[in-house]
């Protein structure tokens, strides 16, 4: 038992809290906000993939093949839910806070922690890291590449080498901004040896390299045969190894427009940094802790750390691409903010010792003191972690939260909780008539996926038979369903998400009467009605 207590005291607990809390954040209330629109999309995908066999990959959707089939897994082995949805994401963002530690021996002990902890609690890749998205991934590769660089530069290991390649190839199976990364990752190095020119860093010679050539063939043989085969189709579909390159033409060009999504080139400041909406009613002040970083980039030439300062450029080189692309959407954010934290957390190495009391009172309240730096290295922290709470527990479908972008509203559980109650019950009722009246019904094809006689109408079309067990109506339909009906229904109103325009929900009273005891149906339908005597015409009609 005192050996046991010995070794526990010697235990280094500190990244292992960090990781705890990461998880806690990610993990706690996880099916708490309904599907995404992205997740409904990505959730379709996967069951395309059970459909067929394979994923088709499409260049024109911007997304590689990997986070399909990993979802594919997670709903085999969890089932066909939320909770499966989106816990390969959580799983990959808490280790996206692992990797970060892994920097330790790069930028020191104090600064990785730092960094971790405002990564494990930032309301951005906490909220994110609980969406069944693929930004997360290209976060966590693009993290493992810049660590392999940077520590074949340091150590020259041939776990270095993985750590590059394989990161290099999870960003290219992810998404085709994996290119901005690459760009800005070969661009700071020109940049970081002029910042070297102008004010030397010891230690900056490059290490000498363990591995050899045949390691690398094996590496780059090993990543070459994980996109062939995750883009092929897992060889039932060559043709969308081509999609490889033919990706790019319809990247730039939705990059370039932004078709919907275009945003002015200082919206990721406006995203970081306390900013309130027109009319006051949105306040986003999301990345406090990134945004000092970034301020602090100004200062890395005072960092005597080589990865430090690439860290700084390349931080920096991302915002600045990530700015001019006209189409941006907000979970970009932890794409490339990521190294801005490192940054953060080097404030401390620009701290001075506690100057001299004889030194003067105004001179002493400006100067940057390890105590002063400490303290508001915690009140951010403090104000992160409050924000990300208040975001991801409280106001995670709100539309005046930027983060909540195209979120859908807590309304969609008016229509699916009554029905999933009843096919949970019994699963007889996975069979109920549904007609879904309107356009752009994301995440509902996907949430509603197990009900096999559901059908979508858009643009003007509907069923011969109107009548179901259960219909949703888009607003400037609603009368003309309502004439057509004949049953008798109990109804609601709901809005599916921001930016749309509401719909009508109508369940059949006699299928959904036990949810709905003491109840009366709202909309009783022209068959439930005796038909009025037709009133005489003032005169006969004229016949030939």
């Amino acid at each position: 038992m005192e050996q046991w207590r010995t070794q526990l005291a010697a235990t280094d607990w500190v990244p292992w809290a960090i990781l705890g809390l990461a998880a806690v954040l990610r993990f706690f209330l996880l099916g708490i906000k309904p599907a995404h629109f992205d997740e409904g999309i990505n959730g379709w995908f996967v069951d395309q993939v059970v459909h067929n066999g394979f994923y088709r990959y499409d260049p024109t959707n911007y997304h590689g093949p990997l986070h399909f089939y990993v979802l594919l897994l997670s709903e085999n082995l969890f089932g066909r839910n939320i909770w499966a949805l989106r816990l390969p994401v959580v799983l990959v963002s808490i280790a996206g806070v692992w990797l970060i530690l892994k920097f330790e021996p790069l930028v020191g002990r104090t600064v990785t922690r730092i960094a971790a902890l405002a990564m494990a609690i930032s309301p951005g890749f906490v909220f994110y890291g609980r969406y069944g998205i693929h930004e997360v991934w290209l976060q966590f590769f693009s993290t493992m590449f810049i660590l392999g660089l940077l520590s074949l530069w340091r150590f020259g290991r041939l776990k270095d080498l993985w750590y590059a390649g394989m990161g290099l190839t999870g960003m290219i199976l992810t998404k085709e901004t994996y290119a901005i990364h690459v760009a800005c990752a070969l661009l700071a190095v020109p940049v970081l040896a002029v910042s070297c020119a102008l004010s030397r860093v010891p230690d900056s010679k490059c290490a000498r390299q363990t591995w050899s050539w045949i390691d690398l063939g094996m590496i780059i043989l090993v990543g070459a045969a994980a996109i062939i085969f995750f883009y092929s189709g897992t060889f039932f579909n060559w043709d969308g190894v081509k999609g490889l390159y033919q990706a790019f033409k319809a990247w730039t060009e939705t990059g370039a427009a932004g078709h919907g999504h275009e945003k002015a080139w200082d919206y990721w400041f406006k995203i970081m940094g306390p900013s309130w909406e027109t009319g006051g009613n949105s306040f986003t002040g999301y990345e406090l802790p990134m945004l000092a970083g970034l301020i602090l980039c100004v200062f890395c030439q005072k960092f005597k750390n080589l990865s430090l300062r690439y860290l700084a450029i390349y931080g920096v080189g991302g915002l600045v691409a990530y700015s001019y692309v006209k189409y941006k959407t907000p979970w970009c954010v932890i794409s490339f903010g990521w190294p801005l934290l490192f940054v953060f957390g080097a404030a401390v190495l620009l701290a001075r010792p506690k100057p001299p009391k004889r030194k003067p009172s105004l001179l002493r309240l400006f100067t940057p003191t390890i105590e002063k730096v400490n303290g508001v290295i915690i009140v951010l922290l403090c104000l992160s972690l409050g924000r990300s709470i208040w975001l991801n527990y409280f106001r995670c479908s709100s539309p005046t939260e930027q983060y909540a972008y195209v979120q859908t509203y807590n309304d969609m559980f008016k229509l699916t909780r009554p029905l999933l109650k009843l096919a949970k019950r019994d699963p007889v009722y996975y069979h109920l008539i549904g007609h879904l009246i309107r356009s752009s019904v994301y995440p509902l094809p996907w949430v509603l996926g197990d009900f096999d006689r559901v059908g979508y109408y858009e643009g003007g079309n509907m069923p011969a038979n109107l009548d179901g067990d259960f219909l949703l109506v888009q607003q400037d339909k609603i009368k003309d369903v309502e004439s057509k009906l004949k049953g008798t229904y109990y109804t609601d109103m709901m809005t599916l998400r921001n930016y749309q325009e509401p719909s009508k929900i109508f369940f059949s009273a006699q299928v959904f009467k036990d949810l709905f005891p003491g109840r009366k149906p709202e909309f009783v339908g022209n068959a439930q009605n005796p038909t009025p005597a037709p009133t005489p015409a003032a005169t006969p009609a004229k016949t030939p």
